[in-house]
């Protein structure tokens, strides 16, 4: 599942990034950051801003300024800025569609497409019951929306809730194909423990069936795979197509963030780092790149620990809470901070359960030297029958610790 078991890519061809990697939304509702000094930064500007991309969403705003409720031009430029997102891990591309969205943000009713786009908007700011309401509503109003049931199918993996999001899966196989329901369903399952069968269920209709229409639709499909032999154990098949994903699409950064994270595993910073060297703009990108310094003892690691650091703090300052997963392991290897650590991982529980959030709580705990604290992420493994190796060594841990 993606950054939350989320489909990056539209199985009709529109690309609905739901967090993008980055975990920080928009927050419409908090108050205005002020900077406590000149000095502070408040973003990483890309260096690409002349690109035809850039260009592009620059025209279209134009237009939308002087018709600011021409629907299709507001849900075309919102599209733009959700796939931008996805590709360079920035967040304000997120309420810049959330703003070409304006006019019908807070409708009840609002169109169609406003629907779909508001509830990944609400997805990526974590507000899923709002979410889920939206997809609904658009279901009601059109059953065989393929992206409304995916969208579905991925918020409620986030949550935990893996029977009700196979179920969104199933409408699938008749609106986008089977493989495409088939990728749906092995990242169900993968989130739920079960990866070694997402992995044969995936592989075999890969083998079978070819593969999916667009060079981002077959990156979302390797991405699946390669997570899944990841989390099963096998680390070499993982690389290998992680590897292949990114060179379907490089401006994954999903999967960039994945390929770091399973280099990091495997006790190999120096190529981490170097993967996530041209990536910083994503704070997830950093976190990595961060990881991979600290682990190498390298002369930048301070500055890019301080970096961080400051962008996290930044973002509480904002009101935003979102990165709790990330901001946990930071504490945990970075500021070697566990009872931080703990207290974030426990929080964020409360939010995500998928197998990073019950990894890092489970770490947390461990190191903090209070396995009981872990305890909701042990009964959720058992409750989910996960057959995942490397939660369930963790797991292990965890019970010979326990006093």
């Amino acid at each position: 599942m993606r950054s939350v078991m989320r489909p990056r890519h539209s199985v009709l061809g529109v690309v609905l990034a739901l967090a993008c990697g980055c975990s920080r939304g928009p927050d419409t509702a908090s108050a205005p950051f002020t900077p406590q000094s000149d000095t502070e930064v408040l973003e990483q500007v890309p260096a690409r801003a002349t690109d035809a991309r850039a260009r592009e969403r620059a025209a279209l705003r134009q237009e939308l300024d002087a018709q600011p409720r021409q629907l299709e031009l507001a849900v075309r430029l919102a599209r733009l800025e959700l796939k931008e997102g996805r590709a360079r891990g920035d967040p304000r591309h997120l309420g810049w569609a959330q703003a070409a969205l304006a006019p019908w943000w807070d409708e009840p009713r609002p169109p169609h497409e406003v629907l779909l786009l508001r509830a990944t908007l609400r997805q990526s700011r974590h507000e899923f019951d709002a979410a889920l309401a939206d997809l609904d509503a658009a279901l009601r109003e059109d059953p065989r929306d393929a992206q409304a049931w995916l969208t579905r199918a991925v918020v409620l993996g986030v949550r935990g809730q893996h029977a009700e999001a196979e179920k969104s899966c199933a409408p699938l196989e008749t609106l986008a194909g089977a493989l495409t329901a088939t990728v749906c369903r092995a990242q169900v399952d993968s989130v739920a423990g079960h990866s070694g069968r997402a992995y044969a269920r995936l592989s075999e209709a890969m083998s079978r069936r070819g593969a999916l229409g667009s060079p981002e639709e077959q990156a979302w499909a390797l991405s699946t795979l390669g997570e899944a032999a990841a989390r099963s154990g096998d680390t070499r098949r993982a690389e290998l197509l992680y590897a292949q994903a990114l060179a379907a699409d490089p401006d994954d950064a999903y999967t960039r963030a994945a390929l770091a994270d399973l280099l990091l595993d495997l006790n190999r910073p120096a190529e981490a780092s170097r993967l996530m060297k041209d990536h910083a703009t994503d704070d997830g990108h950093l976190l990595r790149r961060v990881l991979a310094e600290t682990a190498l003892g390298s002369a930048e690691a301070a500055t890019l620990t301080t970096e961080l650091a400051s962008r996290y703090a930044a973002s509480r300052l904002r009101g935003d809470t979102l990165h709790g997963r990330e901001e946990a392991r930071f504490a945990l290897h970075v500021e070697k901070d566990a009872n931080k650590a703990l207290t974030l991982a426990q929080a964020n529980w409360e939010v995500q359960r998928e197998p990073w959030d019950v990894r890092i709580l489970m770490e947390s705990a461990l190191a903090a030297g209070t396995p009981d604290a872990a305890k909701p992420a042990l009964t959720w493994l058992e409750a989910i029958a996960c057959e995942d190796p490397g939660l369930l060594a963790l797991a292990t841990r965890l019970k010979k610790a326990a006093p």
